[in-house]
């Protein structure tokens, strides 16, 4: 089977996955086990594979997904226990007297603080902090949940192309220089996203207010099943879990769980652990049957969304492991694979879209390839991008004389806007988890908006000459 195949193999895998999600055919935990499976079989049954090479696939997947499961899990449990406590229900009394009820205010400091948020280039810690504060607001001010996600991921991914976030790294590790080199040279492209995403936030807002999102905006009288299925749930919360006389406790505990998380000398899940044991024992003592009761609550949720990570490393594990001769998963962090490895399924559709894109285009590259950094981030995961698809397409680009900066500029800003839409990148299930929405409907709500940001994100680096037309 030639490499041909095998990704044409991988793009219909990958689309079959999206179409089944769309159409809500089953959950994204199915979807990512099932077709990989499918497509594994198919690589044993043609022989490019054996089935010890799928299963150490599937276990470097569940290697690199695995600390996310763990985070997923104590970060649900963490902040239900501060919701049980009643910690969110102070803040939201304090913020709303804030911005009282300007629903484009909320959409402004949505987009605020996930910019403030995201300047540790963390992806699952942003999502930590600002869903879980924010959600209830949204909620309380009848505004969509997607609208609160697509604001996050969109100031997210502008400040994701600090120097010490993972795709800049990324991107002048194949270059073969500093990163901070490379953020200099893509520094004004960052000032005009950081502009624009807080003047789509203005726009979310003003969306938001249009549809009668506000206290006392039509929606409020009204109400759609599902709001007025959620004020019952929030109605029935148990009011003998509140605990109002710990709230300082509470928020000072937080404030030392996302102190640790930008600290990041641990693992991310290790605040969330060390936090929800304090909070449980603090809250409601030394009692199994209370930690029961509160975990039990919040059980469903954690399993929902670990069961959706595990079945991303399956997805992961099969698409983007390339296999030695000695039978070793070789990771997609590696550049150039020796010349007797067997290459990824994503690396095998890279080479595809290379061989398609420079014929018709040539000197374009760069706008071409940012035009398509959008769609090409659903099919791709971040080390399989810019390592796997960056080189090749710097190699097609020095064959036209097109130089290696301004292609990667392009991968860089054009995809890094797509980071958090991607469900090849964990953090996007976390956020999606938090926010309690389904995939398919954040990529619905965010996709086209998030392409006309990367859009606008590359004319204005053309408009100041730091990328060619």
């Amino acid at each position: 089977m030639n490499e041909t195949v095998v990704g044409i193999l991988g793009l219909l895998t990958i689309i079959g996955i999206v179409v089944t999600l769309f159409k809500s055919k089953t959950q994204p935990a199915i979807a990512f086990i099932v077709f990989p499976s499918i497509l594994a079989i198919v690589l044993v049954i043609f022989g490019r594979h054996s089935f010890a090479d799928i299963a150490a696939m599937i276990k470097s997947g569940f290697s690199s997904t695995g600390p996310t499961a763990a985070l997923f899990v104590f970060s649900v449990l963490y902040f239900g226990v501060m919701t049980d406590a009643g910690m969110f229900d102070v803040i939201i009394g304090k913020l709303m007297k804030y911005v009282g009820k300007s629903v484009v205010g909320v959409a402004v400091i949505t987009a605020l603080i996930s910019l403030i948020g995201h300047l540790d280039g963390g992806g699952a810690s942003t999502f930590c902090i600002v869903v879980p504060a924010l959600l209830p607001v949204y909620k309380r001010l009848y505004m969509r949940k997607t609208t609160l996600l697509r604001i996050a991921v969109l100031s997210m991914g502008v400040l994701n192309l600090m120097p010490w976030a993972g795709p800049t790294m990324r991107a002048a590790s194949v270059l073969g220089v500093e990163a901070g080199a490379l953020w200099k040279t893509i520094l004004p492209i960052q000032i005009f996203g950081i502009v624009l995403a807080i003047v789509h936030a203005v726009f979310a807002g003003l969306q938001e207010k249009k549809r009668g999102a506000g206290i006392d905006g039509p929606l409020a009288q009204e109400g759609t099943p599902e709001e007025i299925a959620e004020k019952a749930e929030e109605a029935e919360r148990d009011a003998s879990l509140a605990r109002p006389k710990l709230f300082w406790f509470n928020l000072l505990l937080t404030l030392a769980v996302i102190a640790m998380l930008i600290w990041d000398v641990f693992p991310s899940y290790v605040p969330f652990m060390i936090g929800l044991s304090i909070a449980l024992f603090a809250n409601y003592g030394f009692s199994a049957k209370a930690h029961k009761k509160i975990i039990n609550l919040h059980a469903g949720p954690a399993l929902m969304m670990c069961s959706t990570l595990m079945g991303a490393a399956v997805l992961m594990g099969v698409l983007t492991s390339s296999m030695g001769v000695d039978g070793k998963v070789i990771s997609a962090k590696v550049t150039e694979l020796p010349p007797d490895a067997i290459p990824s399924v994503v690396r095998c559709l890279a080479n595809i879209v290379s061989e398609i894109l420079p014929h018709a285009l040539g000197q374009h590259l760069p706008l071409i390839i940012g035009i398509l950094s959008v769609p090409l981030a659903l099919a791709f995961d971040t080390d399989s991008y810019f390592y796997g698809m960056l080189p090749v397409i710097i190699g097609i680009g020095q064959a036209f004389g097109v130089g290696a900066i301004p292609i990667a500029v392009a991968m860089v800003v054009c995809r890094n806007c797509a980071t958090f839409i991607s469900p090849m990148v964990p953090a996007t299930l976390l956020g999606t988890g938090l926010a309690e929405i389904d995939i398919k409907d954040h990529i619905k709500a965010s996709f086209l908006y998030v392409w006309g940001f990367s859009i606008l994100c590359m004319l204005f680096a053309i408009a100041v000459g730091i990328m060619p037309l």
